[in-house]
Order: structure tokens, then C-alpha cells, then sequence
């Protein structure tokens, strides 16, 4: 009996091996006949008369296993033609079957919205490519930045793994390295600063409605820019997607904080559009020739308000070219209320000189314009247009009152005052305006060409700051104006210029072809960039005669009374002028080969060629006559990439480069930023870090939408650049290359899941999902106060001898609970819950027996909820920021040997309040 169960077995097993030899393979590529005979992924093939299908993947490329045999293949799509091919099938044997469909006289918007915009936005479609990519790839698409209520790219941003982001700013951290690590691109194509703090333009000024999908390359590729050690961030522009529709959303909402007060006070002078420019006058040495009021101004206006308005239509020129147009114009308008501690000059000892108690009224706005044409000359050629226009404006008016050591009491050294009031209100404002234009070439089926170009030119101003500081006068209950320095009261007005030419060009060449396509491809590319900045800043600063001005504690909001020509007479008044202007230019040659050593792995070895100069010329109050501080260098930079397919859902892949990290322009020029409470200088003596940068991750894909990952990587920064304390008694903080290196070393890990997944008859789902990622850092750098004395015009008395990067927080984390209930084909609800957390994370390194400065951990919950009512009709509400967590800043004072006992010191304490919002969609 066992010997014929043996045989049994033997034979069977034989007829297995044997019927599997003889079957055929028919595979192929599917594309797109509308998009340029781009592939066209998730469209179905099915052999006729039978069960047997395949969907094709991201690139389009399916393949079937059949017995020998006619058969008949059909291939459809949802909104296109479906087309029947005869094919012939012999045994052994793999039959190739490609074809192009199109939508023919079906809707164009099912044509597109399956495709392209499928490529770009669905979450699945994004994972499918992040799993085909031989380099690593992380990105968040339009659909998910909908789901989860996302309103402006850096939120967005920080909602990748790995990735957190500063409260009330657009700044990122990616694996803990900040601005000047991370690089931002516009459809692959640099942006401008809109800051001169900032090496990047902040992100939270641009809205989602101009988003298609945004790109996180936390690995080194050669064409991109090698001024990179945390993350390339791509922006791809929206283009038109469907039927000719125009789309019309409103929404209305409230911060808790704003409703909680009787009053809303801002500065005079800016338009609650943002757009108003304020101008110095023809004799800014008299206060009282500004055209706008020393004084706050109540506002009404405390709702917080959004419109969009997009349209979009494709015009047909033949049958291989048309035109796609599309157009988004925004506007927002949000107010916030803050109040907290602000202190500053805080001691080795704790004691704290400036210890104020700030109230903060916050009007922001953001008007944005964007339109793209996407050219289809033929099958082989396209061409896209990309303009973009963007004003943002930041309105603070805040009051400060409290102690600071400085304060005199009036003169009246018997007093002894030291209690003492400020207010200031500062009014920023950015216009950005790009124009790109980006193409595709497609020679022939081995020759391709990439390339791109495009102007951007940014104008960040401050077009009016003004500050008064008040103190007691003689008699000790009246006040008076407190004159011992420049910035007490004085307007100041800052200008900084951008313009920027960028162009690149990638030329693919296939080779080593065989059945299932090519094994190879080689990149020869150039890319290059151009930046030439102005900044200027003009503070006129008044010293009014306060032994002859005095008056209650009422008038401090009446300072126009007391500024004007009888009271201010003869008084005294001083002008500041510094700037700087410099160019920064790159150009570099990158080539990669890209190759399929065996079925299951494959590498790209690269290298970039790339020549950088960066000047600046500087004015200061100290250097009147200016001075130069430059940097040219040749850098040649190598990046490996490889990728081990482990199955048809598991990948490992690697990734080993070297970079570099320049010091921004206003980190080189020692020109003084005066703050409230804190002074920052820059330093002439800076130079770039260099990185060598290693991941190793392993990805796994269940299915359709759904990742499980695990990444680790590890840095080496030599020279790292970071903020630090000053030695001096003034305790300004300064940048300086404070050590030899830097390690950093973490692991990420990310979860996307569907808990459960339900279809009826009517192919209508209830589905439940989640994503969830987290991330660890490890990071240390040795502190070297000789290195800082050798290299610099200044001292360092670091208070530790190694220290955490500045940035970094050990642990990070996201996660989203999802929703979906549809009841008919146009009508649906979704909701999400979402949360976010980054725990502390330090900003400034401490001297002379100085704690580090740090941020505290913060936990976030959003609520978004989303309902289709009709075809045509969206609502929806978001609730933001719900546990409202105490934003705070510490001196870590009980750190430092023998302070203990004195324990951490609050710097900076607020709640943002939480934002409520209701929107609504109307698509026609």
C-alpha cells in the first residue's frame, strides 16, 4: 500500500512538472492612449471563456500562464474601450501582447481619473510604485491628504515616517535634521527661500488644493541636489484629471482660543487680505510721519475663512495631441490667540533677567494662483507649463509684560524698578512666482529624454515692525518710555530678494534587452542652479525725552498721543542699515547605470560631478564698509542603490551616498536679529558639513493598499553646523561647526492595514483601516571648544562635551484610524482619527554652565469627517488640535553638573487652541 501511495504520488508530481512545461506565457504592457502611451496600471486582461486574468501593475505590465491554444484576449479598463486580441499560444514558449487603449466615446473623466490621476494621488497606486522602485520611496498622494484633513503641504509632510514639524511653522525635521538639511522642489525643480532664516521656503504656505502628490526621498540620488542630508521634498503640481468641471468649495471655522476672548487686537496698517504694503516714509527719523498708528487696532474679523475655486478641460487638436488645462485659485484667512511665558538671559543659576508674560493675536493668510497645461504633441512628446503665483502674509501683535533686569525704573535709581511692558507687532509678507516648463522625449523604445526649466523669483518682506517698550516713570505708578537701546522702539523694515534659474536634463539609454523588457538602463544627466539674493534691513530707532513724558497705565495703547511732534520735539533718533547680497551657484553632471544582475536583484551605482560657489558681501553696523566671505569646492559624490526582490510581495533594499550641507547666507553674515527676549548673530567663519549617508530596509506588501516596512539607517556628519549659545554675558545664540562629527542612527517602521473590508451585491464597501508609523533616532556629536576657538572670532565654553543634534527627537510617531461607509454610488461618509506625537527635542547648545535649550514632547488628535451628499455635493468637518497640548521650551538647567538642584527653567510656554472647521464642495 505504501509503494502504490509512493507511485501515486511520484506520478502525479511528474504530470505537474510536466503539464506546467508545456504551458505558454503571454505578457505585455498596457498604456495609456490619452496620457501620452503612458502605462496604464490596474487595468484588467482575462483569457475569454475562461477565469483566467491578470491585473497589470504600476508600469503596465502583465503576464498570463496558459495550456497551448487559441485563445482570445481581452483587455479593459473602467471608462475606456475594451479590446479583443486572437493570440496563439505554443508550449514553452512566452508570446509578447501589447496594446493601447483608449476611451473612444466613452466619458473622458473615467478615462482620466483611472489613470493618470490613479498614478499620482490613490494610496495604493503610490505603494505599488514604492514596491517596483528599485530606490527607496515614501509619498503622499492627493486621496490621503483629503482623508486625513490635511491643509497645507508641511503637515502633510509630517505625516511620512520619520518626519516631524515645528508648531506654528512651516519648518520639517526629517530623521532629525532640520532646514538646512532637507532640500524643496516644485515638479523636480528648486524653490526659493522666503525667509532669510530659512535655507528652504516654508511649507505651510502652500495649500494642498495645487497638490497632485508629494515625493520624500530620504536617500541620496544623483540627479538631485547633493546639499542634502535629510530629505528631498517634491511637490508635483495638479494637472487636469477628467471632464471639464468646475469645482467651488467654502468653509468657515474658529480657533477655541480666539472665541474665548472679548477682544482680537492686531497692528495698523496691513489689509486682512495680506496684500496691503506698508512703506517707509520720506522722514522716518520723526515717529509721527508713519502713515499707520503706533497703536493696536480691535478686528472683527475673527472667524477663519477658505474659498477655492478650480476648473480644468482638455482640448483636442488631432487624434495623438491635445491640451490639458487646469486652474486653482485659493484663498485663507486664520486667526489665532496664544498667551504664555517668554523669557530670556536666563543664568547658569536659573535666575532669569527677562521674564515676561506674552499675549499673542495672529492673523495669517495664504492667496494662491496655479495653472498647468499639459501639452501632448504626439505619441512620443509632451510638454507641461507650470505657473504658480503665492502671497502669504503672518500678522503678530503681542504684549508683553514682567521683570528684566534692564528696565530702571525711569532714571530713579531709588525705585529700583525692574517691572516693565512691550508691544510689538510685526507684519511679514512673501510673493512667490514660478513658471516652469518640464518635457518628455521618447526617441524609441531604447532612447529617452527628461528635462526641465524653470524662473522663480521670491520677495519676502517686513514691510512694517514696530515696537514700544514702556516702564515706570519717576513717581513709580505712571509710566514712560524705556530708551537704553535701539530696538525699544524703533520700525524696521526688511527686504529680501530671490532670484533663481534651475534646469535639468536626464538622457536614458535601454539596453541588454531580452523577453521581459530591458535589463539595463544608463543616465547621463546635467542639472543646474542659479540663485542670486538682496537683503536689506533699515531700523529706525526713537529715544523720546522721558523726563518730560509720563502718563497712566491706560495710555500705553494712546502711544500716538505721546509720539507725536509737540511731545517728541527735539528728541533724539538713530537709522540702522545692514544687508547683504550673494549668488549661490551650482552646477553639476550626475550618470547612474541601472542593472538587473540576476532575476531577483538589481543596483544602480551613480556618481554626481558637481561644482559649488557660494558668496556673500555683507554690511553691518560694525562693518561699515563691508566685507566678503566666500566657499568654492569640486565635489564628486557616489550613491549605490540596490534592491532584493525576496518574493512577489517582500523587498530588501540598500542605500549608501555621500553628501554635503551648506551653511545658509544668513547664517554666514554677522548681522544681528534682534527677537523680544533673544538675539541670534550669524558667523563669516562657517563652512559646509559632509555626510555619509546608509539605509536598509525591508518592505512587505500584503496586498492592494497595504505596507508593512522596516527601515534602518545611519549618518556621519563630519563638522556639524548647529545653533549655540554665545560665550558672552549676552547669551545670543550663534552658529559654529561644533565639533569633528556627528552619529546618527535610527529605525523606522511603518503599518498600513485594512482591519476589515466589506462589499455588498451592489459592489457598495464598509471598510475599516489603519496606518501607523514611529520612528527611534540615536544621535550624538563630541562638543570641541578648541575646534570653536581655532576656527572662528569667538570662544566656546560648552557646558556637556557631546550633545544630541539639534532637531533631534528620539521618537516619533503617526497614526490614522479610517472609515468608509458608501450607501450609494454618490453617496458616502468617511472619518478619520488621527494622531501625532514627537517627543523633546533639542534646539540651542548650552555654554558656559548654560542648560540646553529644548522642545518638549507634543501630543496631537485631529478628527476629520467627509461626506458625499450627491454627485455634486461634498461637506465636511475637521477638528484640529483637540488635546491642545502646552507647547514649551525648557533650559535644562537640573542637567548641568552641580545645578541640579536648580532644576529646568521654562524659556517659552502656549496652547495654540484647538480649530474647528466646516467645509463645503460643489463640482459642476
Amino acid at each position: 500500500m505504501k509503494f502504490n501511495l509512493k507511485f501515486l504520488f511520484i506520478t502525479l508530481f511528474i504530470c505537474t512538472i510536466s503539464v506546467a512545461q508545456n504551458k505558454g506565457t503571454i505578457s505585455g504592457v498596457l498604456t495609456d492612449k490619452e496620457t501620452n502611451n503612458q502605462p496604464l496600471p490596474f487595468a484588467n486582461v482575462l483569457v475569454k471563456g475562461t477565469t483566467t486574468s491578470a491585473n497589470t501593475d504600476i508600469d503596465g505590465k502583465y503576464s498570463l500562464s496558459v495550456n497551448p491554444g487559441n485563445y482570445i484576449i481581452i483587455f479593459s479598463f473602467v471608462g475606456y474601450e475594451s479590446v479583443e486580441q486572437p493570440v496563439t499560444v505554443k508550449a514553452n514558449e512566452t508570446i509578447k501582447v501589447n496594446q493601447i487603449l483608449s476611451s473612444g466615446s466613452y466619458n473622458l473623466k473615467d478615462v482620466v481619473v483611472k489613470s493618470s490621476a490613479v498614478n499620482k494621488q490613490k494610496e495604493s497606486a503610490l505603494l505599488l510604485d514604492q514596491k517596483n522602485a528599485v530606490a527607496f520611496k515614501a509619498a503622499i498622494g492627493a486621496e490621503e491628504i483629503s482623508r486625513k484633513g490635511i491643509n497645507d503641504v508641511a503637515n502633510a509632510v509630517a505625516k511620512v515616517s520619520g518626519v516631524s514639524k515645528n508648531d506654528d511653522s512651516g519648518n520639517v525635521f526629517v530623521r532629525g535634521l532640520g532646514d538646512r538639511y532637507n532640500v524643496t522642489t516644485l515638479n523636480g525643480l528648486p524653490l526659493p527661500s522666503n525667509n532669510p532664516a530659512n535655507k528652504n521656503i516654508l511649507l505651510d504656505i502652500f495649500t494642498t488644493n495645487i497638490v497632485d502628490n508629494i515625493g520624500i526621498s530620504k536617500t541620496f540620488e544623483v540627479q538631485n541636489y547633493a546639499d542634502f542630508g535629510g530629505a528631498n521634498i517634491d511637490i508635483s503640481a495638479k494637472k487636469f484629471n477628467g471632464k471639464p468641471f468646475v469645482s467651488f468649495s467654502i468653509g468657515t471655522g474658529a480657533n477655541t482660543n480666539v472665541l474665548g476672548q472679548d477682544h482680537f487686537y492686531l497692528q495698523d496698517g496691513p489689509s486682512y487680505s495680506g496684500f496691503k504694503k506698508v512703506g517707509i516714509p520720506d522722514a522716518p527719523l520723526k515717529p509721527y510721519n508713519y502713515a499707520t498708528s503706533w497703536d493696536r487696532q480691535e478686528d472683527k474679523n475673527v472667524l477663519n475663512a477658505f474659498y477655492t475655486l478650480s476648473a480644468g478641460k482638455r482640448f483636442t487638436i488631432n487624434d495623438e495631441s491635445s491640451i490639458g488645462t487646469f486652474v486653482t485659485g485659493s484663498f485663507s484667512a486664520r486667526n489665532r490667540f496664544t498667551e504664555g511665558y517668554s523669557r530670556g538671559s536666563i543664568n547658569a543659576n536659573g535666575n532669569i533677567n527677562s521674564d515676561l508674560y506674552r499675549t499673542a493675536y495672529k492673523h495669517n493668510t495664504t492667496t494662491t494662483v496655479m495653472a498647468t497645461a499639459d501639452y501632448k504633441i504626439n505619441n512620443k512628446n509632451s510638454i507641461m507649463l507650470t505657473s504658480l503665483f503665492l502671497n502669504s502674509s503672518d500678522q503678530d501683535y503681542s504684549e508683553y509684560e514682567g521683570t528684566n533686569v534692564n528696565f530702571d525704573g525711569g532714571g530713579d535709581t531709588e525705585l529700583q524698578q525692574t517691572s516693565g511692558f512691550i508691544k510689538r507687532g510685526t507684519f511679514e509678507r512673501t510673493q512667490l512666482i514660478v513658471n516652469q516648463l518640464t518635457g518628455k522625449n521618447k526617441f524609441n523604445d531604447r532612447w529617452n529624454l527628461n528635462w526641465g526649466a524653470g524662473y522663480s523669483i521670491s520677495n519676502s518682506a517686513i514691510p512694517d515692525r514696530m515696537q514700544n517698550t514702556f516702564v515706570h516713570s519717576a513717581n513709580g505708578t505712571d509710566y514712560t518710555f524705556f530708551i537704553n537701546s535701539n530696538i525699544n522702539n524703533h520700525r524696521f523694515f526688511q527686504e529680501l530678494k530671490e532670484n533663481e534659474f534651475a534646469a535639468n536634463a536626464a538622457l536614458s539609454y535601454n539596453f541588454s534587452k531580452n523577453d521581459d523588457g530591458f535589463k539595463g538602463k544608463i543616465i547621463f544627466g546635467y542639472s543646474g542652479k542659479f540663485k542670486k539674493l538682496d537683503y536689506t534691513m533699515q531700523q529706525f530707532s526713537f529715544f523720546p525725552d522721558r523726563t518730560t513724558i509720563s502718563f497712566p497705565k491706560s495710555d500705553i495703547n494712546h502711544t500716538d498721543n505721546y509720539l507725536d511732534e509737540a511731545h517728541f520735539g527735539s528728541s533724539s533718533s538713530n537709522r540702522i542699515y545692514q544687508s547683504y547680497n550673494g549668488n549661490l551657484n551650482t552646477n553639476g553632471g550626475f550618470a547612474n547605470v541601472q542593472y538587473a544582475l540576476t532575476e531577483k536583484l538589481s543596483v544602480i551605482l551613480g556618481a554626481r560631478f558637481e561644482q559649488l560657489t557660494q558668496d556673500v558681501f555683507f554690511i553691518t553696523t560694525t562693518l561699515i564698509d563691508g566685507k566678503n566671505s566666500d566657499y568654492s569646492k569640486f565635489n564628486v559624490l557616489p550613491s549605490l542603490i540596490s534592491k532584493y526582490t525576496l518574493n512577489d510581495k517582500q523587498n530588501l533594499k540598500f542605500s549608501a551616498s555621500k553628501t554635503y550641507t551648506l551653511p545658509q547666507f544668513k547664517e554666514k553674515v554677522p548681522i544681528v536679529y534682534e527677537d523680544v527676549t533673544q538675539a541670534y548673530r550669524g558667523n563669516p567663519d562657517l563652512y559646509p558639513s559632509t555626510n555619509y549617508n546608509a539605509d536598509l530596509g525591508w518592505e512587505y506588501f500584503p496586498k492592494a493598499g497595504e505596507l508593512i516596512s522596516v527601515t534602518a539607517f545611519g549618518k556621519i556628519i563630519q563638522n556639524p553646523i548647529n545653533e549655540m549659545f554665545e560665550n558672552s554675558s549676552s547669551n545670543d545664540i550663534t552658529y559654529a561647526n561644533t565639533g569633528d562629527k556627528a552619529t546618527v542612527a535610527g529605525v523606522e517602521l511603518e503599518i498600513r492595514k485594512d482591519i476589515f473590508e466589506i462589499e455588498n451585491a451592489n459592489s457598495l464597501k464598509t471598510k475599516l483601516s489603519f496606518d501607523v508609523n514611529g520612528s527611534y533616532l540615536y544621535s550624538d556629536q563630541d562638543l570641541s571648544n578648541e575646534k570653536v576657538n581655532r576656527e572662528n572670532g569667538f570662544g566656546a565654553d560648552f557646558t556637556f562635551k557631546n550633545s544630541k543634534l539639534t532637531g533631534a527627537s528620539t521618537f516619533l510617531a503617526n497614526a490614522n484610524l479610517s472609515l468608509l461607509k458608501e450607501f450609494t454610488d454618490h453617496n458616502d461618509i468617511s472619518a478619520t482619527v488621527s494622531y501625532s506625537y514627537f517627543s523633546d527635542k533639542l534646539a540651542v547648545i548650552g555654554t558656559s554652565q548654560i542648560g540646553n535649550q529644548v522642545d518638549k514632547a507634543v501630543n496631537k488628535l485631529d478628527f476629520i469627517l467627509n461626506t458625499s451628499l450627491t454627485k455634486s455635493l461634498k461637506l465636511g468637518l475637521i477638528y484640529n488640535n483637540i488635546l491642545n497640548p502646552t507647547f514649551e521650551r525648557v533650559q535644562e538647567q537640573g542637567e548641568v553638573p552641580g545645578k541640579s538642584a536648580v532644576g529646568d527653567v521654562t524659556v517659552t510656554s502656549y496652547k495654540a487652541g484647538s480649530d474647528l472647521r466646516l467645509t463645503l464642495n460643489y463640482t459642476f
